[in-house]
């Protein structure tokens, strides 16, 4: 599968190689082509990576994910372009942290909205689903945890690519949580700010959600 990234920090990075050790080809998107960080990146990655433009990665892409700052997530958008993803699998792995007020952070956007349901409204014919965004960039893939694989939370409204999400995750090795459509965002990008707080109480930041049943 041809996978896109938007952003070159460390969640893209953490994905990226994530994808590529499972066999995919991936292409790291940025404002420019032929940036440092990304042409230091495919250097690293291999003859499976490849770094362009934000609208590059996207039409690249059979699956898209978005691992930029959350204040910079809608206008990462309107460089991809809304056609560019249009029928695509769209990964939201982002926050709408503010940090202003310095740590720890509090969410820009709160109540009746979330910034999942702005990126589902700004590309209405991708298929986005929220995830990834619950868990430090360290255990994105692979992760390796006392009690066995910890669970990802995902939100979506489109069920073939949350079926098609739920394979990845498994492939990632992680268990999965369908909360259910797009508006789900507001609690999982609050869920971020548990995951924050404990790492701030507890001093560490290898941490992740497990849910548990009978």
């Amino acid at each position: 599968m041809k996978v896109g990234i938007f952003g070159t920090g460390d969640v893209g990075r953490a994905l990226g190689n994530g994808f590529i050790a499972l066999g995919h080809d991936v292409m790291m998107g940025s404002r420019k082509a032929g940036g440092d960080k990304a042409k230091a990146w495919v250097a690293e990655a291999g003859a499976k990576a490849s770094e362009g433009t934000f609208a590059d990665a996207a039409r690249f892409g059979e699956l898209a994910v978005i691992a930029t700052l959350g204040t910079a997530t809608e206008e990462v958008l309107k460089q991809a372009g809304a056609t560019n993803l249009k029928g695509k699998i769209l990964w939201d792995a982002t926050n709408p942290l503010d940090f202003s007020g310095g740590m720890p952070p509090r969410l820009a956007i709160t109540g009746y909205d979330s910034l999942g349901e702005r990126v589902q409204k700004a590309v209405p014919e991708a298929h986005v689903v929220k995830v990834f965004n619950t868990v430090g960039n360290a255990l994105m893939f692979k992760p390796e945890l006392k009690g066995g694989p910890p669970t990802m939370f995902i939100a979506g409204n489109d069920e073939g690519a949350k079926v098609r999400t739920k394979q990845l995750l498994t492939d990632f090795g992680w268990e999965t949580s369908d909360i259910g459509g797009i508006e789900g965002s507001r609690y999982l990008e609050a869920m971020c700010l548990t995951w924050v707080l404990h790492g701030i109480n507890s001093g560490g930041w290898l941490h992740a959600f497990k849910l548990l049943s009978r």
